[in-house]
């Protein structure tokens, strides 16, 4: 018995020993393992940058960066300015912008403008734009933009420095009928994010008309982002602000100060689906020659599965008159 019992101990032994010989492994593997999940941006990435810059606009003051290749965007911008001595000038810009290989992006607009019960087309325009370097390759981003602005409807108001308007003037301006010269616009756009919470973009530009009386603006818009609603930025809250010097031919020529204007305000981005977007910035002006104030809201759409997909999560107003 004694025999027997040693003989059935010895085995169990020597069957739990190859047990560990077969998978030593075995308890170490089921204690490690995880499940890895691996989430996307419902926005593609143009050459490695954040979606939030990978669109046409970064906010409704400034643009930022090139979209994908491919991508497509399309926006309905309405800007209203409450001026000083004169109504309320209203605009709605509908845009389409292509992003093309190489860091290149083109893009057309149309303007349509409401004043005093008039309602006309305003500018129709070309727009062209380059990144030079792929994203964080160059510090801040550099991207040159350029547009060619037509001229198609009348000038509704004086363009210049605002001044209290005599009891049927704003009527005889709209009577003269004077033609909307063509004009042409350069712009550096810089952009940058700091630490995945913080955007920020800033555009200098400089427009010049080359007709009439040879309206001159140069100035700077900027704007900082705050995402506060992940996954996927639904919503980020911010400021812009834009300052302009604007002369024409009699001002540069009588050597008169340049008006300066400059708006300040909050804005707000929301996107209700994975490629549309809701901007609103009620901005104010600080200056005396600015406007009251100036509101902006724009929806847009960007179409198109050009670009890069990041693998991991990453946080994301044109001027436009």
């Amino acid at each position: 018995m004694k025999d027997a019992s040693r003989s059935r101990l010895t085995w169990a032994l020597l069957s739990c020993l190859s047990c560990l010989v077969i998978n030593p492994s075995a308890e170490a593997q089921t204690a490690t393992s995880e499940t890895l999940v691996v989430t996307g941006e419902e926005v593609p990435s143009a050459y490695g940058a954040p979606p939030g810059f990978s669109r046409n606009r970064f906010s409704n003051l400034t643009n930022s960066y090139v979209l994908p290749p491919g991508a497509i965007y399309a926006g309905l911008i309405y800007q209203g300015d409450a001026q000083h001595f004169n109504r309320t000038d209203h605009g709605l810009t509908q845009e389409i912008e292509l992003g093309l290989p190489c860091r290149f992006g083109v893009a057309i607009e149309n303007t349509i403008e409401n004043f005093r019960g008039r309602t006309q087309e305003r500018t129709f325009s070309i727009e062209g734009r380059y990144a030079l370097a792929d994203w964080n390759k160059i510090p801040l981003n550099p991207t040159v933009f350029v547009e060619y602005k037509f001229g198609i409807g009348h000038i509704l108001h004086d363009e210049g420095p605002p001044a209290p308007l005599e009891k049927g003037e704003a009527q005889a301006f709209l009577d003269e009928h004077k033609p909307l010269p063509d004009a042409f616009e350069v712009r550096l756009l810089l952009a940058q994010d700091f630490g995945e919470k913080i955007e920020w973009a800033a555009n200098f530009f400089f427009e010049q008309e080359i007709g009439g009386d040879r309206g001159r603006e140069v100035g700077l818009a900027q704007s900082v982002m705050f995402p506060i609603c992940l996954p996927n930025e639904r919503l980020k809250i911010g400021a812009e602000m834009q300052f302009t010097s604007f002369t024409d031919a009699g001002i540069r020529e009588a050597g008169e100060t340049p008006s300066y204007r400059v708006v300040i305000g909050p804005t707000i981005a929301w996107k209700p689906s994975k490629n549309t977007r809701l901007d609103i910035s009620p901005l104010f002006g600080v200056t005396d020659d600015a406007p009251r104030a100036s509101v902006f809201v724009v929806f847009s759409m960007l179409f198109g599965p050009g670009g890069e997909r990041p693998e991991a999560e990453a946080p994301v107003s044109t001027r436009n008159r």
